[in-house]
């Protein structure tokens, strides 16, 4: 039986959760929490093993025993079972090793979580770790590593793990790959599978496990399957595993590290051991450091460096949670220019630090960033089950339970001397520098083992520093001003009607704008959203406007920086983006002071001007995010080619790098005008907001675009409406598009074999998920686990515009895309039977759990009102959409479903229309240029120009009719 220790966990305010803390006779400590309101139940099992723990010459076998554990147990043998489970009941999984922790976790639908949950628990009872799964996973786990190879984010975090002392655990190589698991072992003659067996055996104890069960049930119900499922996992009372003393010893610290990485662009990462603040997460100490060095008001290091046209972005935080040691880190993105003022930058920073340490630690800053924190925890949003149930499991360990749901996020002892001595451990002769451009190829003179970057190093002298400092600029650094965007008014609207607004209403349109309408009915969170698109038809006539107008876009962003960063800062969020109309405006948070940012927000687009040093910094950066496309992964690559194909009247990010270096400021100068000539914009306003309140807003937005003596935008004309269409496939056709890989230095090959379906229908929509759901872990079982075609397994539906399909995306370095495009033909043949024979019984659960699945409630006001605004972009204004598919699946039968699939799914469907994307890598070459020397075959049309494909080709009709289509 279960020991229940009584422990008042603290709690939001707004949080109708039940929560219990047990602990089993096995030691296994359990937070148990029920809300009767979910649709989804969870676990999360937090293992306190992770690499750290790896034997030398092993490195990746926790890694490895993560994927091992998925496979098959001794009471479910059948192979996948797990996971087809899961899936198949509308629910998710998946896991990951860390330094010292390893986290399984999966949701499922509510009803199907007993068993779920039965399944899970093998993992920790009897798991088979079969010989022939232990090779196979192998090559998964070498697939998975092979994808991270010219992954800067991985790259870099392993070149600072590389630089410390050679015998702390810190210093290892955790994701693990053939050589490490395969070719050392049998070398040394050790066994792999016999290693992860004992590694399992001497570290899977339940005193070293933490779980986290989130169900429908009331807390006694939860308890009981608990115990029933868990309490038989082995305890041998081993210890946590600590390595105490620090991973970086004098040498490597004081250290300049040049690195040359993968991506274009420069960044300065300044890293300092620091003492852990998990043990002062009270005190808080990180919290007020990352809050002040990663400032970007007035006076901040960010807005310096900034006006000095140094950098782009700024991030400072802690890195690493755990009690033995940590880093303080700040990343800055640098420009060409900032790049050539490292030491400048670099002293700015220890400037400002030093200015935080004279100034002492102010009382007013620490109370004002605790009253935020509170605010946040006791109106945060729900979650995914799932993800709240992590969250949690991943840090029992560190935290006492009554602060098991608080962790660090709520500072509330004001400790100076604690802040200080973290913020002294900030000094220069503690910091680490890592230096990354790839100006520094062909100057460096080693290479890190696993990744194979390229980098040096360097001390850092006392008198470097000083130098450093002296001859740095000596700007206006100071401490940022009180922030008067913190919420004060969080009462809730009380409209009367509200709780009868079931879906967004059309509440005010004209030849300006129109309206939807949302009052918060389920939430109960005194926050908003406000979404206004800009329907600019200039904004995306040529691959000239639209740089330009994703520049109008960032410009007006960095303008507004300063001063909308205090309401970030406080909870309150904007952003400005391109979109496929033109660009869109949105705010999300509290509602207290969001008209109050909506204003300056507006108002900096009515008054747009350019500031050409500005001009430039951003066009210097957009240079960058094109030419980094090419070092996209190439499963990436092919999902933008099949995005180009399909959808009419887009530009290539290869065009829009072509035209940039022609513009220049005078260019955006005569084009904004232009581009705000004419607009309609279409509204959403939703959550805490009257609807009086709403109508204001858009009346003050048209006021400012369309009224006055010269007004800035005139409305649209009827034919300037646009719509977004998509290629049509030609039934009973198959198209394939070849193309070599953008990075020739990456071996991987990607496909994304397409199948076109319908334009959107309630009874073929819920059709086609039935399907996704049936099918999914059958592919993922047979491509990735059976064939080991690539780590990168998916199907999954897609919906471009309301235009349906299926998706196969495959990555690998096993086999060519020419080859993976017959397997996944392969599979559809296999996998005929499976539909074929598939009993009543089978069929009437598969619905269910789609049905369950789709009743499933938005857990805050963004997914709710991302699912309304999506209705209403694409046109199809089926607010009402679940109910209806739901209905259309209550009546679906088999034989329907089985004509479904013979029309437009299996191998030689007379609807069938598919599209395959292959993207060949550097270790396919050949296979490149066979396949694009292939005949051509009856019914198999080889795309060689995407824009003579997409001109040759019918067009999908749009939902987005004409003006004036949606009435009052």
């Amino acid at each position: 039986m279960a020991t229940e220790v009584e422990v008042e966990i603290v709690k939001p305010h707004t949080d109708k959760r039940e929560y219990r803390r047990i602990v089993l006779k096995n030691s296994l400590e359990v937070l148990l929490i029920s809300d009767p309101d979910t649709d989804k139940s969870a676990a999360s099992m937090d293992v306190g093993v992770g690499y750290s723990s790896d034997p030398v010459g092993l490195e990746g076998l926790a890694h490895f025993l993560e994927h091992m554990l998925f496979y098959a147990s001794e009471k479910y043998p059948m192979e996948g079972s797990y996971s087809e489970y899961i899936l198949e009941n509308g629910g998710q999984y998946n896991a990951y090793t860390s330094y010292e922790h390893t986290n399984y976790h999966f949701e499922v639908n509510s009803d199907c979580f007993e068993e779920a949950l039965d399944r899970f628990a093998q993992f920790f009872l009897g798991p088979l770790l079969s010989a022939d799964a232990t090779m196979r996973e192998i090559k998964a786990v070498d697939s998975e590593n092979e994808k991270n190879l010219l992954s800067d984010g991985w790259r870099m975090p392993q070149l600072q793990k590389h630089l410390s002392d050679e015998k702390h655990p810190y210093h290892k190589f955790g994701t693990g790959n053939w050589e490490t698991l395969e070719v050392q072992p049998k070398a040394k003659g050790l066994d792999t599978r016999h290693e992860l067996i004992k590694f399992y055996e001497e570290n899977y104890s339940a005193n070293l496990m933490h779980l986290v069960i989130y169900a429908k049930e009331n807390l006694n119900a939860i308890q009981s399957i608990v115990e029933d499922k868990f309490q038989e996992i082995r305890s041998n009372n081993r210890d946590y595993i600590s390595f105490p003393g620090q991973p970086c010893t004098s040498k490597h610290l004081q250290i300049l590290v040049k690195a040359v990485p993968i991506e274009q662009g420069h960044k300065l990462r300044i890293v300092w051991p620091i003492t852990p603040s998990i043990l002062h997460y009270k005190e808080g100490p990180c919290n007020y450091l990352s809050h002040l060095i990663g400032h970007e008001g007035e006076g901040s290091l960010f807005s310096i460096l900034k006006s000095l046209g140094w950098a782009t972005s700024l991030y400072a935080n802690e890195d690493g949670q755990n009690r033995e040691f940590s880093f303080f880190k700040v990343t800055i993105d640098l420009t060409d220019d900032g790049h050539e003022h490292m030491q400048d930058v670099v002293a700015l920073l220890f400037k400002y630090i030093h200015l935080l340490q004279e100034s002492g630690v102010r009382k007013w800053i620490f109370d004002e960033l605790a009253g935020i924190c509170e605010t946040n925890f006791h109106y945060q949003d729900k979650i995914s089950p799932i993800y709240y149930a992590i969250e949690i499991a991943s840090n029992m360990q560190l935290y006492p339970p009554k602060d098991w749901l608080v962790q660090s996020s709520m500072p509330s002892k004001f400790s100076p001397s604690i802040i200080q001595s973290v913020m002294n451990q900030l000094s220069p002769t503690n910091a680490r520098i890592f230096w990354v451009s790839k100006e520094f190829e062909g100057q460096t003179d080693l290479v890190e083992p696993w990744y194979k970057t390229a980098y040096s190093v360097e001390d850092i002298t006392d008198s470097m520093i000083q130098e450093w400092i002296s001859s740095a600029p000596n700007e206006n650094l100071h401490l940022p001003a009180p922030n008067m965007f913190i919420p004060t008014d969080l009462l809730l609207k009380d409209t009367g009607t509200q709780e009868k607004v079931k879906f967004p209403v059309l509440v005010r349109k004209s030849s300006y704008a129109s309206l939807w309408y949302k009052p918060d009915t389920r939430f109960s969170t005194p926050k908003a959203y406000v979404k206004i698109d800009f329907n600019c038809p200039f904004a995306k006539s040529s691959p000239e406007a639209e740089v330009l107008t994703v520049i109008f876009t960032q410009l007006l962003e960095d303008y507004l920086n300063e001063y909308a960063y205090h309401a970030s800062v406080a909870g309150l969020y904007y952003d400005i983006y391109m979109a496929a109309s033109g660009f869109q405006v949105i705010l999300t948070g509290y509602n207290d002071k969001l008209r109050t940012l909506l204003e300056n927000v507006i108002g900096k687009i009515a008054k747009f001007y350019v500031n050409p040093d500005r001009f430039a910094v951003i066009k210097e950066k957009l240079r960058k995010d094109y030419e980094n496309n090419k070092f996209e992964q190439p499963y990436e690559q092919a999902m933008y080619y099949c995005y180009l194909l399909l959808c009419d009247q887009k530009w290539p990010w290869m065009e829009k790098l072509e035209v940039l270096p022609h513009l220049e400021a005078e260019d955006l100068i005569k084009f904004t005008p232009m581009m705000l000539s004419r607009a309609f914009l279409e509204c959403y306003i939703a959550g805490n907001i009257e609807c009086s309140e709403a109508e204001s807003i858009i009346q003050y937005v048209e006021d400012v675009f369309f009224k006055g003596p010269n007004p800035i935008c005139q409305p649209l004309f009827p034919s300037q409406h646009l719509t977004n269409r998509v290629i049509k496939l030609e039934r009973g056709m198959s198209y394939v598009y070849p193309i070599k890989g953008l990075n020739p230095s990456n071996e991987n090959s990607a496909l994304v074999h397409y199948i076109q379906v319908h334009q959107d229908e309630f009874m073929l929509n819920v059709k086609l998920q039935l399907f996704t759901l049936i099918a999914t872990q059958p592919t993922f079982q047979q491509l990735r686990t059976v064939e080991q075609l690539g780590y990168i397994t998916h199907l999954t539906r897609r919906n471009d515009y309301g235009i349906r399909g299926l998706q196969f995306i495959v990555q690998s370095t096993v086999k060519d895309p020419g080859y993976i495009d017959l397997r996944v033909e392969a599979f559809l043949r296999l996998f005929e039977n499976k539909i074929y024979e598939m009993t009543d019984v089978e069929f009437k659960s598969n619905v269910k759990a789609l049905i369950d699945t789709k009743l499933e409630k938005h857990k805050n006001l963004w997914e709710e009102s991302g699912f309304y605004w999506h209705e209403i972009v694409v046109g199809t204004l089926k607010f009402d959409r679940i109910e209806c598919e739901v209905a259309a699946l209550e009546r679906l039968t088999k034989q329907e479903f089985v004509d479904f699939f013979d029309e437009y799914i299996r191998i030689g469907a007379p609807q069938k229309r598919t599209l395959s994307i292959r993207v060949y890598g550097s270790l396919h070459s050949l296979a490149y240029t066979s396949d694009t020397g292939e005949q051509a075959e009856l019914n198999k049309v080889q795309i060689e120009d995407i824009y003579s494909f997409r001109r040759s080709q019918a067009l999908h009709s749009s939902f987005k009719g004409s003006f004036g289509r949606t009435k009052l």
